[in-house]
């Protein structure tokens, strides 16, 4: 089982939530026969650190967190961190995914493509754009 993929912090909230449109539900359950859900240390972090969060929500959070496969804040991700931030206006925890993904060679999976366009090796995939 190879993984491909590399949830986003929007991507995993939205999956806990039930917020996808029915084409991205269906892609993710199909990716999920097939790989665990991957999440960078910093999507965690920002788990862990969710203040509106109720107890059934933080429930919910620590059983994806403990499903999920989390790549830890090793030191060649540091490094393309740095390297990011140097050359892109990016907010490091953004910068932190996107070093995950380039590292790992995964694509990365988010809403907000937006945001990691002009980072060179990154490859990112929108689910809300995938077409049935």
């Amino acid at each position: 089982m190879g993984i491909k993929y590399l949830w986003d912090t929007n991507t995993a909230i939205y999956y806990l939530q039930q917020q996808f449109p029915t084409s991205a539900e269906k892609f993710i359950d199909d990716l999920l026969k097939h790989e665990l859900p991957t999440i960078s240390a910093i999507t965690e972090i920002e788990f862990l650190c969710w203040t509106t969060a109720t107890d059934k929500d933080l429930d919910v959070l620590n059983g994806f967190i403990s499903d999920a496969l989390v790549i830890e804040l090793e030191q060649a991700i540091k490094l393309k961190t740095a390297e990011i931030r140097k050359a892109h206006r990016i907010k490091l925890p953004d910068a932190i995914i996107a070093a995950t993904a380039i590292v790992y060679e995964l694509t990365l999976l988010t809403r907000n493509t937006e945001d990691f366009k002009n980072i060179t090796g990154i490859v990112t995939l929108n689910p809300w754009k995938i077409r049935e």
